[in-house]
């Protein structure tokens, strides 16, 4: 069983998010997190996609390669939204989230979720992608959204798991935890396989 197979490493998850918080806490291991300040988190040009979400996954896992202890599982993860080949990352503001928001109305875009499992001997990187599409969302609903919930932490400026998701996603293909954030059935598949 894989808390047994656990029960002697520390799980640390190196994320302010407490989406993943949840989610990691739903796979029912006992965890802790650790999160250093100011990571850079610019992708480079050209980079898209699952190579995007997995190259920042990695990125912040080697910013704690000096903290990681011989018994330490460290998991790392990047969520983006991409649609018509342009990433969008967390909106700075509300104009920018509605921008953000009515890019994705009425359309299919892509969510991926890059997630790197490191110890002090190995490490292993992983995607996932769900296909998302939303109904056409008029600017009131778009206005509502973001005033009661305020989506600036968030890729695309939206939360599936929010008032926005209850009234504006029509279809989803591939993990609903995916999109909030860690695609918990994979990431309990390859921790089970790590150690």
């Amino acid at each position: 069983m894989l808390h047994t197979r656990l029960a002697d490493r520390k799980i640390v998850l190196a994320s302010q998010s407490p989406r993943r918080k949840e989610l990691l806490a739903g796979i029912g291991l006992p965890f802790e997190t650790f999160v250093l300040p100011d990571i850079d988190e610019t992708i480079p040009d050209g980079m898209f996609g699952v190579e995007a979400a997995e190259y920042l996954a990695q990125k912040k896992a080697s910013s704690y390669k000096n903290y990681i202890t011989p018994n330490m599982i460290l998991i790392t993860a990047d969520t983006i939204v991409c649609i018509e080949n342009q990433i969008l990352n967390k909106a700075k503001d509300k104009t920018e989230a509605a921008d953000m928001l009515r890019t994705l109305s009425g359309k299919t875009h892509q969510v991926v979720t890059g997630v790197c499992i490191s110890s002090a001997y190995k490490q292993y990187v992983f995607s996932d992608v769900a296909d998302v599409r939303f109904a056409k969302l008029s600017d009131a609903e778009i206005d509502f959204y973001i005033e009661t919930c305020k989506p600036f932490d968030k890729a695309g400026a939206y939360g599936i798991q929010e008032w926005i998701g209850y009234i504006g996603i029509e279809h989803l293909e591939g993990s609903y935890f995916n999109v909030m954030g860690l695609p918990t059935q994979k990431l309990y598949k390859f921790l089970h396989d790590f150690v």
